[in-house]
């Protein structure tokens, strides 16, 4: 069931019809009923075969505006390079004595790690606790890395990963009701822009985007017209 301020911004829509961003984002915003500041998310549905390797769309990229989820940054470096990382931002800092303190208190306090690939054979230790979690650390995601600065800094500064799920749909969290329009359209642009460029190759390029819907928090899914190149 859906409350009588859904009800009254879905009545509002043409649920068949595909709008552009900007007049999306105004309805959107303009119809805005929480009390809150609500976030706003893009769905896309992908035309892809998730049940084959070759077709998963799975990368990470930096929005332009940030990203509106702060992300607890755990760095697993060498003892050198403790310092910088700590400066960088991460939250939690350390080599084997924090991998032996997770592998006898299971305790992952952190969203997302990263490491140094020669912390990787002691990380290779608490994989079993790390991996069901998805916190193992990744080349396919650049979270093995030697350059530990640049890497934290990225992450707290708005850096997301996302991978299609079993149904062929990555979503995202792209900004919040209260923002300018321009500051949601440019996070909206560097997604689609960031997906298009890592289409796989069997996919047609008319046959990528199935569905493209914004929504807010509370409110009715929009749908948005995305046009690729004549290129």
């Amino acid at each position: 069931m859906h409350s009588k301020k859904y009800k009254n911004i879905s009545s509002k829509l043409d649920k068949e019809k595909v709008y552009d961003l900007d007049t999306a984002l105004d309805l959107i915003t303009s119809n805005s009923a929480a009390k809150f500041d609500e976030t706003i998310e893009l769905h896309l549905v992908l035309g892809i075969d998730p049940d084959k390797t070759e077709q998963q769309v799975r990368d990470s990229l930096v929005l332009p505006n940030g990203g509106i989820q702060k992300k607890k940054v755990a760095a697993f470096v060498k003892p050198e390079d403790e310092k910088k990382a700590k400066k960088a931002g991460a939250d939690i800092v350390g080599g084997k004595e924090l991998i032996k303190d997770i592998k006898k208190n299971k305790k992952t306090d952190f969203d997302i790690a990263i490491a140094h690939p020669e912390m990787m054979q002691e990380l290779s230790k608490i994989a079993r606790i790390l991996g069901p979690k998805r916190l193992m650390p990744s080349p396919k995601n650049g979270t093995i890395t030697e350059n530990i600065e640049q890497t934290i800094k990225e992450l707290k500064s708005g850096k997301i990963f996302f991978r299609n799920d079993s149904g062929g749909n990555v979503h995202f969290v792209i900004g919040k009701t209260s923002w300018k329009k321009d500051k949601i359209k440019e996070n909206f642009n560097a997604v689609i822009d960031k997906v298009k460029k890592i289409r796989p190759s069997k996919v047609k390029r008319k046959n990528l985007f199935k569905k493209v819907c914004i929504t807010s928090t509370m409110g009715p899914s929009i749908k948005v017209k995305v046009l690729f190149d004549a290129s």
